[in-house]
């Protein structure tokens, strides 16, 4: 289970920033209740001082305004911060919003009237909501591990990973990695993925990017693991 301090004071973010470095979302592989906890829980977007900080809270943002988040995740826990209700989790902010003003003012709606130009909006909104979500479903998701090996004992592996996850492209989020041995003081770079099927090529992303300069200083070579449909 992750736990951070308080996250509106710069340990707290600096915290979370280190956490996110090697990570996508605060846990597991996908967007869970857990990212929500730590989304709630910030009183304002992370400075770009904050850098993976910063590009998680957009992501979560931009998933918040698609189609919500569902996954459960592993636990987190945040100081000062109340527990996510599930109707934050599982619906867009638009779909709150109404809802939770048609709860407020349920005595006063005139179940008979003709719908109103706000009404007609709302609704117009939520289906929006609900094609986009439909369509991100379609397109799909993969997780990816890719073994990177180095050229020999000497290539700085800490280097070598940051030349990795400066890879930035619509579509790939860098997760978790460890340093596997291979043999005569030579270790690889194990490292995860998760991409938009539609929007990223593995194959393409080693030999244009990962195999070529300047990150083939590091990089001899680079071969998929495991490619699993999420």
């Amino acid at each position: 289970m992750a736990a951070f301090p308080n996250l509106n004071t710069d340990a707290g973010l600096k915290k979370l920033d280190e956490h996110l470095l090697t990570r996508s979302y605060i846990t597991g592989y996908q967007a869970s209740k857990d990212d929500i906890t730590v989304f709630t829980a910030l009183a304002k977007p992370p400075t770009s001082q904050y850098v993976n900080a910063s590009r998680w809270y957009n992501h979560i943002d931009a998933l918040l305004r698609i189609s919500g988040v569902s996954a459960e995740g592993s636990g987190v826990v945040v100081e000062g911060s109340a527990p996510v209700a599930e109707e934050a989790v599982a619906t867009p902010p638009a779909a709150d919003s109404k809802d939770a003003a048609d709860e407020e003012d349920d005595d006063d709606v005139d179940l008979f009237g003709e719908e109103t130009e706000e009404e007609k909006k709302a609704a117009e909104e939520r289906a929006a909501s609900v094609k986009a979500s439909t369509k991100k479903k379609e397109s799909g998701k993969s997780s990816v591990l890719i073994d990177i090996k180095p050229w020999d004992d000497e290539t700085d592996m800490k280097k070598l990973e940051e030349a990795v996850r400066s890879i930035q492209m619509e579509g790939l989020f860098w997760g978790a990695s460890k340093l596997v041995p291979v043999g005569y003081g030579i270790k690889k770079l194990q490292i995860m993925c998760t991409i938009v099927d539609d929007l990223v090529s593995v194959d393409t992303m080693i030999e244009e990017q990962l195999t070529v300069e300047p990150i083939n200083e590091f990089v001899q070579s680079c071969d998929i693991v495991a490619f699993n449909k999420i």
